[in-house]
């Protein structure tokens, strides 16, 4: 997995692209934080957004930047499509979240790399609707067999980029993010089997 390479070919991916992707992020960032100010004010609401918004915007972004890998341009309702298949990604999500903070118990380390061995889980799912949260999980694990330190370098390498966010008072993420997240979709590419060669379609 070579690193320079990734992260160019995520430069000519979002090229373009930065707009709509700027908007797509919006529309995400705008109805979780409202949602969650709503629903918190209702008894259980804050569940209701952690079972059912928070995995299926996650499942929204895999599936958009996996799309812009083979050049098919976002459109705004795309912020959307993670919602065909809400309840499959709240059970990756969750069983994600439970087994890395249940490694972490033992040592901080231990949860790092179980994190980075889970995190083409999402991305798995995105490409096969419906598929049971422990093969996306088991998948990931087969996938990121070797590679862990390389996506931790990988991770690393976007220090840089998150000091400028800071100094910029948050508005380079608008070009950083994009830049971030079709990186780690290359990388998904990168270490998956087979390809993808269509697109991925929401169902409504």
């Amino acid at each position: 997995m070579n690193r320079l390479e990734l992260k160019s070919a995520a430069k000519e991916q979002i090229k373009g692209k930065i707009g709509i992707l700027f908007v797509i992020t919006l529309i995400i960032g705008a109805i979780s934080g409202l949602s969650g100010v709503v629903l918190n004010l209702i008894p259980g609401g804050g569940l209701i957004s952690l079972i059912i918004i928070t995995p299926a915007f996650a499942l929204s972004i895999a599936r958009v930047y996996l799309n812009l890998l083979i050049d098919v341009t976002p459109d705004a309702k795309d912020a959307f499509s993670g919602f065909d298949d809400f309840w499959a990604a709240f059970k990756v999500n969750f069983l994600v979240g439970l087994f890395t903070y249940l490694w972490s118990l033992l040592f901080i380390i231990p949860g790092i790399v179980k994190a980075y061995s889970y995190s083409m889980a999402l991305y798995i799912l995105a490409e096969n609707k419906g598929k049971a949260a422990l093969e996306c999980i088991n998948e990931s694990k087969e996938m990121t067999n070797g590679h862990k330190m390389d996506l931790f370098v990988l991770s690393l390498s976007f220090i840089g980029w998150f000091l400028l966010v800071g100094i910029t008072f948050g508005i380079a993420y608008i070009w950083v993010g994009p830049y971030m997240q079709a990186t780690f979709a290359n990388a998904y590419v990168t270490l998956k089997p087979i390809k993808p060669t269509e697109t991925i379609e929401p169902e409504f």
